[in-house]
């Protein structure tokens, strides 16, 4: 049963951005399969005029937001900081540790089948999506710092010392060259949206301001896609020079801002809406999939793609007759994979693993500990995402994870009450 209490626009905004991103990958995707082997390709690459359309289906930004607003909702005051950390870590990890082992297993297979070459090339995409979760595990660490911002005053200077920061780390990697010297854009950036979500859950921006902000920071945007050193498009494309989200930039900064904005000035009418019971049952029940959906959709996409090229209908050849027709019917096909998979597979995201979901009951030094290694679990999940599992590298960013997260579990829990021996009674005395 739902809570009274509980808001609705959150769990909203959260289902629909995933809705977005899901169908969003499903289009931009093109793939086929000739004498040269499987060949990938972007549309955006292929299509530049659609880039200005990134600027609606980048939604990440929602998600951290709900984050945000979930994490603050979630919190109580008293809770130890990695206790609470560990405690939002164990929910989101549980499908990831399937999803690993099925990936693991899968591309095993492969490797005997087709060979090393082809396991690397598959393994080199299969985690490329696990770069939100490490940045999301490590962005809400710093949801209980949020939660003592006193009022909107406070947001925004916090706001603007982010953005402060983020043109920092720009400037930096366009003297250098090296987009690798602005990672820490990574945290900079979508901390903006989480900042943001536990504003709105404290209720600290109206709605007005809200408003004028969005449209400020909406209109810097596009002067810095204009007549500064930044590219239109929100997405990977594969062709950019200049990539806003790897690393993330300052204007993807200022989108995160005005999306973030937007919500907050339609989150009443959101609400109102997610009172409809059909309307609530639906988003309930993507909701408690979040992360199948997130993690398996691909894998839908390509299942999708390669069915429909099986039948020589595939979208590739941008300028091949009926291109967008054949790109328009792979959603549908698409939506009906995704459907299977979620069936299969979202149960395991709801079920506990044993030891991994006992209850995190840490204090002082092992809660504090059990939050630090959280956070590098999440650190090595990006590192992961970037090298995939198709070298070395990757595969022992994998390893490093799981004992990252196996070592935050162990902190996590209590240390075992060894009870004192009782005094022997004169019966039970010992012999002198």
């Amino acid at each position: 049963m739902t809570q009274p209490t509980r808001d609705r626009a959150v769990d909203v905004a959260r289902i629909a951005a995933l809705i977005v991103v899901m169908f969003g990958h499903c289009a931009l995707l093109l793939a086929t399969i000739d004498s040269g082997g499987l060949r990938i390709a972007n549309l955006i690459g292929e299509v530049p005029a659609v880039a200005p359309l990134t600027w609606i289906v980048q939604v990440m930004p929602l998600f951290f937001l709900a984050g945000g607003a979930a994490g603050a909702f979630s919190y109580r005051t008293g809770t130890p900081w990695g206790t609470w950390l560990f405690t939002r870590a164990q929910r989101l990890c549980r499908p990831v540790f399937w999803y690993l082992g099925a990936w693991s297993a899968g591309l095993l297979v492969t490797r005997l089948v087709l060979g090393p070459d082809s396991a690397a090339g598959l393994g080199g995409e299969s985690v490329a999506l696990l770069w939100f979760l490490g940045v999301y595990l490590v962005t809400l660490a710093f949801v209980p710092a949020l939660l003592r911002l006193p009022n909107g005053r406070a947001v925004g200077l916090t706001l603007a010392a982010l953005l402060a920061a983020a043109a920092a780390m720009d400037a930096v990697r366009f003297t250098t060259g090296t987009p690798e010297s602005s990672v820490a854009n990574f945290v900079i950036v979508w901390l903006i949206p989480v900042a943001l979500g536990v504003a709105y859950a404290r209720d600290l921006i109206p709605a007005r301001v809200a408003a004028g902000v969005g449209f400020v920071a909406l209109a810097v945007a596009l002067a810095l896609a204009t007549w500064g050193p930044y590219e239109v498009a929100l997405v990977v494309t594969g062709a950019e020079r200049v990539s806003n989200v790897a690393p993330p930039t300052l204007l993807l900064a200022m989108h995160c801002i005005w999306m973030s904005c937007a919500f907050i000035v339609a989150a009443g009418a959101i609400r109102r809406w997610a009172r409809r019971p059909r309307v609530w049952s639906a988003v309930t029940a993507g909701n408690a999939g979040a992360m199948t959906l997130y993690l398996w959709h691909i894998v839908a996409i390509a299942i999708a793609a390669f069915g429909l090229h099986a039948l020589g209908l595939d979208a590739y050849n941008v300028e091949a007759q009926g291109f967008w027709g054949l790109l328009a019917l792979r959603a549908p096909v698409f939506a009906v994979v995704m459907l299977v998979l979620f069936k299969l597979l979202s149960p395991l995201e709801r079920r506990p693993l044993p030891w991994w979901d006992a209850v995190a009951t840490a204090t002082g030094t092992r809660a504090t500990a059990a939050g630090i290694l959280v956070c590098l679990a999440g650190v090595v999940l990006v590192v992961m995402a970037k090298f995939g599992l198709g070298d070395s590298v990757g595969w022992a960013a994998l390893a490093g994870f799981l004992v990252a997260a196996a070592a935050a579990r162990l902190c996590a829990a209590a240390p075992l009450r060894v009870s004192a021996p009782k005094a022997p009674t004169e019966a039970g005395s010992p012999l002198p």
